[in-house]
């Protein structure tokens, strides 16, 4: 069965040829399929003949609800969705001045085992399709009845792990036929995959490219994130002035704040020192709770932006967003998980 939903516009009307359908059918396919649809039989302008042939040979992926939560502080909306196998992503809507933003996933699970993240624990389970992380949006919009303007790849996997399925996926929600969503409105976030952002500056893409830095040292940065024993911090920034002088789009540096871990002065010093030569933002993190993680949030988030802003870097904190409702990546997964077991 043909995964149609994961096919750009172009390849479903070569779809369209091998059924010796009319060509003009294969956009209206595709249009059908990016509203959300979930059966052959609500494309209501096209045959019967061509409905019952694409049914037979093809199928539309929409995943279903499994638990919704709304935040009463803020609006913030999180949804864990049950794909067609049964495991579950999450999809989180939040909603800002600037318009309406889905964080969504990349993979069921990961396997970076970073140590302030709920989204590794369990390890990764599998890759999502196009499709999958399609309909994250696509429902979300569809159930919360809210237009989605922005896009952020941060929520459960490491999306340059699933590479060519991203690389699908930001093609089909560019499309003008589709959701249209431009590329400078979608950020994509990364624990530091430096063949991967090489691989990445090679498309020119106009997105946001996001690096979850969290220490500016590898000790500390080993420590939490083991993905930093085989790269090595200096190795990480030489590849992200690459990414500027190839893309000329300045690299956002995502930076969580732990206590008594990487929010030191030396740690402050050591990071802007990293950041020079190339612009970057620093985007620092207020840390979620995890229930299984020892880390803390950092008392000495105001200190830490000052002495940065001081030597010359644009520095922002993060709004925290959906606190009563589990928003932080992988816990409403993880609790799902513990319920079955």
């Amino acid at each position: 069965m043909i995964d149609l939903k994961s096919m750009t516009e172009a390849e479903i009307t070569g779809l369209m040829r091998e059924l010796g359908e009319p060509v003009f059918r294969g956009k209206q396919v595709f249009q059908w399929l990016h509203r959300g649809v979930r059966s052959f039989e609500e494309m209501t302008n096209l045959p019967k003949s061509l409905r019952e042939k694409l049914a037979g040979s093809c199928f539309i992926t929409a995943p279903e609800v499994e638990r919704k939560q709304i935040s009463q502080l803020d609006g913030t909306i999180k949804y864990l969705w049950r794909l067609g196998d049964g495991n579950c992503v999450e999809t989180v809507l939040m909603r800002y001045r600037h318009g309406n933003t889905v964080c969504i996933s990349s993979q069921v699970g990961c396997r970076m085992g970073c140590q302030f993240c709920a989204s590794t624990i369990g390890g990764k389970v599998r890759d999502l399709t196009p499709a999958e992380m399609l309909d994250q949006v696509l429902f979300t919009q569809l159930d919360s009845g809210t237009e989605i303007s922005n896009i952020v790849l941060m929520g459960i996997g490491e999306p340059l792990d699933n590479f060519d399925t991203v690389l699908r996926f930001l093609e089909l929600v560019n499309s003008p036929d589709g959701l249209n969503i431009g590329m400078r409105h979608i950020s994509l976030s990364t624990c530091g995959l430096i063949e991967q952002i090489d691989k990445l500056a090679e498309h020119q893409l106009q997105l946001t490219l996001s690096v979850s830095l969290h220490a500016p040292d590898d000790e500390t940065r080993s420590q939490i994130m083991p993905v930093n024993r085989s790269v090595g911090v200096e190795k990480l920034f030489a590849c992200c002035k690459r990414y500027f002088h190839t893309t000329g789009r300045r690299i956002s540096y995502e930076y969580a704040m732990i206590d008594g871990v990487n929010d030191s002065d030396w740690q402050a010093d050591l990071l802007a020192k990293h950041l020079k030569g190339a612009p970057g933002h620093v985007n620092l993190i207020p840390l979620n709770d995890v229930a299984e993680s020892p880390l803390k949030p950092s008392r000495r988030i105001r200190e830490f932006q000052t002495r940065l802003e001081r030597q010359g870097v644009t520095v922002t904190v993060r709004r925290k967003l959906g606190g009563d409702i589990d928003a932080s990546c992988g816990q409403l997964r993880r609790k799902r998980m513990e319920e079955a077991e």
